[in-house]
């Protein structure tokens, strides 16, 4: 099975996400994200054999003597690149807390044998998938213009650990397991 932990975003978010996505997707004909995979990963741990799945369960339960943790989320972005983007985000800002439960994460999974980031934890929302050769000055400028604009922020009192399953058009992501952040109750 395919892994990974990540915040779920509540509804207003997710409804402010699809208000700015009706404004972008006919700007360029590229693969949106569908709104309900959108999710802040916190670590993605790949395949792992199912009938190992209580070690990443115990790994994980050992990261939840924390408080809640407040997420903004803002800013549009391309990576890699502005010049030579492959895809197009939403920034997301949660101070250091956040990268703190990243590199934990990935230091308690380690243990187990999950492979280590080789990349600096940087959080974001995917938007879409951007193939080399697909015009995007008329999102560029879209995009442009809605810079300012905040998406709106929530208080992530936990974390999920999902299963990615191939879908006829996109992955489909499935909850298996909630970890709620101990501090936060």
């Amino acid at each position: 099975m395919r892994l990974f932990t990540a915040f779920d975003l509540p509804t207003e978010i997710l409804s402010g996400l699809e208000r700015l996505l009706v404004g972008l997707r006919p700007e360029a004909q590229i693969k949106w994200s569908p709104i309900e995979n959108l999710h802040i990963t916190i670590k993605f741990i790949g395949e792992w054999p199912e009938e190992r799945i209580g070690q990443v369960d115990a790994a994980l339960d050992r990261l939840l003597h924390r408080a809640a943790i407040d997420v903004q989320v803002g800013e549009l972005g391309w990576f890699p690149s502005a010049h030579s983007p492959r895809v197009l985000f939403a920034g997301v800002d949660a101070g250091d807390k956040l990268p703190h439960l990243a590199a934990v994460t990935d230091k308690a999974l380690a243990k187990i044998g999950v492979a280590p980031e080789p990349h600096p934890f940087s959080p974001h929302l995917t938007l879409a998938r951007i193939r080399s050769g697909v015009p995007i000055a008329r999102l560029r400028a879209k995009v442009e213009e809605l810079q300012a604009a905040s998406i709106g922020h929530f208080r992530a009192t936990g974390f999920y650990l999902y299963t990615s399953e191939p879908g006829s058009h996109t992955s489909i992501y499935r909850k298996i397991r909630t970890y709620t952040f101990q501090q936060a109750l």
